[in-house]
């Protein structure tokens, strides 16, 4: 199995296995927060078009530009919002946050190869935050170059160890890569600080990486500390139907982990 195999395997069941709502889309945590400034209320088609007829009048504009893409977004116009992007980017090259809010949309897209040299001008520009230098790694973890992502990671951690969200970050980027041992370790990190009680999310993927082990008592366990009893069930249920297939997740850990 190839490692973009596998890595499109893991998201899936950690989608699959995440905490029920909205707030769990991704194993990750939110690497960026507040970055981007546009709205994300719903916008009709009607509104759109008249934020496109401002924006179009001063295509250099980036709060028109970033009310724009946002509508276009929420009208599900992607490929109008990506010219968006680009358009505001080409013109404004040194904006460290909108190339943060750009990356970050791109990785949202599933565009992660094209983020990265966004974000990489992103992280350099003055005043960059650890949010920025998080999605460059996340962006990294994508296209399977872990070592640099975790890079990334590493100096956020050396300047603030208790960043739950890059402490999060890390474990899955172990993960993605196939190495179990070393994500079980961060995420039990990540689940000893006080701060995790309010991040159900760590201890779900802590619950992923013992279930992908094959200690289904033990992530049941784990999960049950957040997720209602039928929830735990289906997880588990899920994790051991991947298992048991031949030649896929068993074996892949087996040959990775040596």
């Amino acid at each position: 199995m190839t490692g973009g195999r596998y890595m499109a395997m893991v998201l899936a069941i950690a989608s699959a296995t995440a905490l029920a709502g909205c707030q769990q889309k991704t194993a990750t945590l939110d690497a960026t927060g507040n970055l981007n400034t546009a709205s994300t209320a719903p916008a009709s088609f009607e509104a759109t078009a008249e934020l496109g007829k401002k924006w179009q009048a001063d295509p250099t504009n980036v709060a028109h530009g970033l009310a724009y893409a946002g509508a276009l977004e929420s009208t599900g116009q992607y490929d109008k919002q990506f010219e968006v992007y680009a358009r505001l980017y080409a013109a404004h090259p040194e904006d460290g946050k909108l190339a943060a809010i750009y990356g970050k949309k791109l990785i949202n897209g599933g565009r992660s190869n094209e983020a990265i040299p966004i974000l990489e001008a992103a992280v350099a520009a003055p005043g960059a935050d650890w949010r920025v230098r998080s999605a460059l790694g996340s962006a990294y973890d994508q296209q399977g170059l872990y070592d640099k992502a975790r890079a990334n990671y590493s100096q956020v951690l050396a300047a603030d160890p208790g960043n739950l969200t890059v402490i999060n970050n890390m474990g899955m980027s172990f993960a993605l890569e196939g190495n179990l041992k070393q994500a079980e370790a961060t995420f039990r990190q990540a689940d000893a600080l006080p701060r995790s009680r309010s991040e159900p999310r760590i201890r779900q993927n802590l619950a992923l990486v013992v279930g992908l082990q094959g200690r289904f008592d033990e992530a049941s366990k784990l999960a049950s500390e957040d997720l209602p009893p039928d929830q735990v069930e289906a997880n588990m249920a899920y994790l051991q139907k991947m298992l048991s297939q031949p030649n896929t997740w068993q074996q892949l850990s087996d040959d990775k982990q040596g």
